[in-house]
């Protein structure tokens, strides 16, 4: 290559063409800009494990006061769309496998009566296993619904005072104050992973790939103009998505902006370098697309967005240490709700500058290895 050494002037040339290239083609703009932000409206409503409209069945064999008084309160729930009233125990069991419901009730025949006599009436609770998750959530609240029959049964009990529950820095168990600061992460991880994955393999498909190796572009320039783009752009998403948290969806930010920009820019520079080398081994930019999605999903997968990294194996546990996501979870979370102190944005903080200056080294080798 004609030029050893660093000429800002060329990189600042280089920077100009990078940027261009994303913003002037259609295929670039359609899959950096508009997935993150159309995702973020979209998933901060459906991304959600509340259960809402569910259907219920029930199977009465009892005529009492009681099971008319448990059905009625079935249908004057919010969460429950419609009560299917049946009379056979197949077609109670067909709607399960049907789909067509989530739970069905079987109430005994003797249920009013063993209440009469001062029991406690028994119901069967048959539960579709294939929705286990709100499946367990739509018992809870059916388990709410019987209680709440049972202590107008017995209204002179007394009954052991339950505990008082307060959730701190989330009150109202608001979903969506959860789910999107995490959304934050990882739409800014798909943006700027894309947007350094298309880099090199985008020059080498339209040709001018080559044209580049014989330029007076140094190397070091070369690496620095192909990663500031998507490390502007990136930022650049990833406070717009912060902003809409808190302007559009209203939720609070308590903690210091400055930690959190700090924590982002070294988030999206380790995506940075994860995406070069993406770029690098890519020779087309379908392959390149390919690739970072298949680095993206597991990444989100084990970053503790969906499940606590304390329930995966130890050995995931050791390597989702290694995914940035995993960190900055930590931090823009925090942020919003907790008022996350210094000290404990440091902890996650010097983990993401480690994993940037390592993902940028072996990016560098590798982008190296194909220019030479």
């Amino acid at each position: 290559m004609a030029g050893s050494f660093f000429s800002f002037t060329r990189l600042r040339a280089q920077f100009i063409k990078e940027v261009l290239s994303v913003l002037r083609d259609p295929r670039s703009r359609m899959v950096v800009f508009v997935p993150p932000i159309l995702q973020l409206v979209v998933f901060a409503f459906a991304a959600t494990l509340e259960v809402r409209n569910v259907e219920i069945a029930v199977y009465s064999q009892d005529g009492g006061q009681w099971s008319h008084e448990l059905v009625q309160r079935l249908d004057s729930a919010r969460f429950i769309r419609r009560v299917h009233r049946v009379d056979d125990p197949q077609r109670m069991h067909a709607m399960i496998d049907r789909g067509e419901v989530i739970a069905a009730l079987s109430i005994p025949g003797d249920f009013s009566r063993a209440i009469a006599a001062g029991g406690s009436g028994k119901v069967q609770v048959l539960v579709d296993g294939r929705r286990s998750n709100s499946g367990q959530i739509t018992v809870a609240y059916l388990s709410a619904i019987a209680a709440d029959v049972g202590a107008e049964v017995t209204p002179g009990a007394q009954a052991p005072a339950p505990a008082v529950t307060r959730h701190w820095f989330n009150p109202n168990l608001t979903y969506r104050w959860f789910i999107v600061p995490g959304l934050t992460g990882i739409l800014a991880l798909f943006s700027a992973l894309l947007i350094t994955s298309l880099s090199i393999a985008r020059e080498r498909e339209l040709g001018t790939f080559d044209q580049l190796l014989v330029s007076p572009t140094s190397t070091p320039e070369i690496i620095v103009s192909k990663s500031l783009p998507a490390l502007v752009i990136g930022t650049a998403l990833g406070l717009f998505m912060v902003g809409a948290g808190v302007l559009l969806f209203g939720i609070p930010f308590t903690g210091s902006f400055t930690l959190l920009l700090a924590s982002l820019v070294l988030f999206i520079a380790s995506v940075v370098g994860i995406g070069l080398m993406i770029s690098a081994v890519s020779m087309t930019q379908q392959q390149a697309i390919l690739g970072a999605f298949a680095i993206g999903v597991p990444a989100v997968l084990m970053s503790g967005f969906a499940t606590p990294v304390e329930n995966m194996p130890l050995v995931l546990q050791w390597l989702a240490q290694a995914i940035p996501l995993t960190h900055f979870l930590v931090i823009v979370e925090g942020s919003f709700l907790k008022a996350l102190p210094p000290g404990e944005a440091l902890a996650s903080l010097w983990p993401l500058a480690l994993i940037a200056l390592a993902t940028l080294s072996l990016a560098t080798f590798f982008v190296r290895g194909r220019l030479q």
